[in-house]
C-alpha cells in the first residue's frame, strides 16, 4: 500500500513538472543602466502575431512626464510611460526578430532581435543593430 501510494505522488510530481510551460520572452522585464540600477520596467507582449514592446513604468518619478521629443512620426512628443518602442518582432528558432527598436533619447530607428538566455530565461538579450553594428542589452524579469 506504502509503494502504491509512493509511487502515485511521484507520478503526479512528473505530471506537474511536465504540464508547467516553457520560459518565455513575454511578461515584465527591468531595464537596467550599466551601473546595474533599474532604469524603467518593460512589458513584452504579443498582438497578432508580432512582438511588441511598451515602457509601462519609469523609475525616476521626475523623469515620468518626459515626452519622446526626438522620436519620428507618429510617436512625436508621445510620453515615453507608455510608449511602444519595439515593435514588430516575429518568431525565429531561438526568439524573436526582424522588428524595429527606437531609442527614445535619440528617436533613432534600428533593426531588433531578442532572446532568452540559454544559461537563465529570467534574462532576456535585446538587440538593435544598423548592418553589422550592434549594441546588445540584457533585462531581468521582473518577479
Amino acid at each position: 500500500m506504502k509503494k502504491t501510494i509512493f509511487l502515485l505522488i511521484l507520478m503526479l510530481t512528473g505530471a506537474i513538472t511536465f504540464a508547467q510551460k516553457p520560459p518565455t520572452v513575454f511578461g515584465k522585464w527591468e531595464n537596467v543602466n550599466d551601473e546595474g540600477k533599474v532604469n524603467s520596467i518593460i512589458e513584452v507582449y504579443e498582438d497578432k502575431g508580432q512582438v511588441f514592446g511598451k515602457i509601462t513604468r519609469i523609475m525616476k518619478e521626475e523623469d515620468r512626464d518626459r515626452k519622446c521629443t526626438e522620436c519620428p512620426g507618429d510617436l512625436k512628443n508621445e510620453p515615453l510611460e507608455g510608449l511602444v518602442f519595439m515593435r514588430g518582432l516575429e518568431k525565429n528558432d531561438d526568439g524573436y526578430e526582424d522588428g524595429e527598436v527606437i531609442d527614445p533619447k535619440s528617436g533613432k530607428e534600428y533593426k531588433c532581435k531578442i532572446w532568452l538566455d540559454e544559461d537563465n530565461p529570467d534574462k532576456l538579450h535585446v538587440r538593435g543593430y544598423v548592418a553589422f553594428f550592434y549594441k546588445t542589452k540584457t533585462w531581468n524579469r521582473k518577479k
